[in-house]
């Protein structure tokens, strides 16, 4: 029998998802999260609620009912040379503090392949890209020094196309996904550490879930690709919807930022696609924008950025500006990402604004 893997996932709430998929092929998962996460996930497991094309209820994973174990804990307690791959599952500012900063710095001088499952794609990430200027993009991040002892041949990049929230009303080691896509990861630059992705892949694809009605295939896979550029295709999405749920003085969820001016979204969307193109990705890689459109129809939510601003945050993942910096590099841009990036901006400095008084 095929040996089993030791994982660490940074960043429990997301992670869990990924997580789940993972136990299923019998490997022992490690999640750093908060103390009072890690206390639960330690007594009482994880649950993932997937909805399945078909079926009325979504069906419930239990992660102590799968064949693999999972632990939880802080970033003290970890040693990331035990691990054979390390997911980043965190928002992009929270890798800049204490203990989290230590640990991540840890993992890049460990040379443990790193799989990021975040929206903002690692600086190191963006190092594989060839024509891209790295450097140049560093206001985009919250603190782009954390990334600098990351060798990019041991950092790939998952496009966290599934959409999934902590239900409000239970316990946070509850998961809700509200979106059941795949997860698109690009290759590593070695073929033993590809090895890794692809013998998760084919575990994920083979999964069968028990139900009353008899055997079931699951959402939500994970799919490798060996392109570097396949993961980018998010991008578009997150300009198109995501960070036009923030408004001037609140938010609206993302099925109406997409719909309410679906000219403005189909725009700002292809203008993304086009760049990515003009970085050197297929056509082919990027998702058409008809096809995100439908999806954001059942966006019935606004997107974590959004929801983040309108709680006070002083700092939330940059994509946006992280696109804008990437489309002046090729001297393009776009009088509607322009003005989004200008009103984020602006909210995230009357929320540093408010914290300081």
């Amino acid at each position: 029998m095929a040996a089993t893997y030791n994982i660490l996932i940074m960043g429990a709430s997301y992670g869990s998802l990924l997580a789940s998929k993972l136990l299923f092929g019998g490997h022992n998962v490690k999640l750093v999260c908060l103390p009072a996460e890690a206390d639960l996930i330690n007594a009482e497991g994880f649950r993932v609620r997937l909805p399945v094309r078909g079926r009325k209820a979504p069906v419930e994973i239990d992660s102590r009912k799968l064949p693999g174990k999972v632990s939880a804990g802080g970033t003290a307690d970890v040693d990331p040379k035990d691990y054979d791959l390390v997911g980043l599952a965190m928002q992009e500012p929270q890798y800049r503090a204490a203990g989290v900063r230590e640990l991540l710095d840890a993992v890049a001088r460990a040379k443990v392949p790193c799989m990021s499952i975040m929206n903002m794609p690692p600086l190191a990430y963006l190092r594989r890209i060839p024509g891209l200027d790295a450097d140049a993009l560093k206001p985009a991040y919250t603190d782009a020094s954390v990334w600098n002892n990351f060798d990019p041949s041991y950092i790939t990049l998952c496009s966290p196309d599934p959409q999934a929230i902590r239900p409000p009303e239970e316990k946070i080691n509850v998961l809700q996904v509200t979106l059941p896509t795949n997860f698109k990861v690009a290759r590593f630059p070695s073929e033993r550490h590809t090895a890794i992705l692809r013998r998760l892949q084919d575990e994920i694809e083979a999964i069968r879930f028990d139900t009353p009605e008899g055997k079931i295939e699951l959402p939500v896979k994970l799919k490798v690709y060996e392109s570097v550029f396949v993961p980018l295709a998010k991008w578009a999405m997150l300009l198109a919807g995501n960070y036009r749920c923030v408004t001037k003085d609140g938010m609206r969820t993302a099925q109406e930022a997409v719909h309410s001016d679906i000219e403005t979204s189909r725009s700002v969307y292809n203008f993304v696609v086009d760049l990515c193109v003009k970085l050197g990705a297929k056509p082919e890689d990027m998702v058409p924008f008809e096809k995100y459109a439908a999806a954001a129809q059942s966006l019935t939510r606004p997107a974590s950025a959004a929801r983040a601003l309108q709680n006070g945050a002083p700092n939330i993942e940059r994509a946006d500006k992280l696109v804008q910096l990437i489309a002046a590099q090729k001297g393009l841009h776009h009088p509607a990402i322009d003005a989004q990036v200008a009103l984020v901006d602006a909210r995230l400095e009357a929320n540093r604004k408010k914290a300081a008084a």
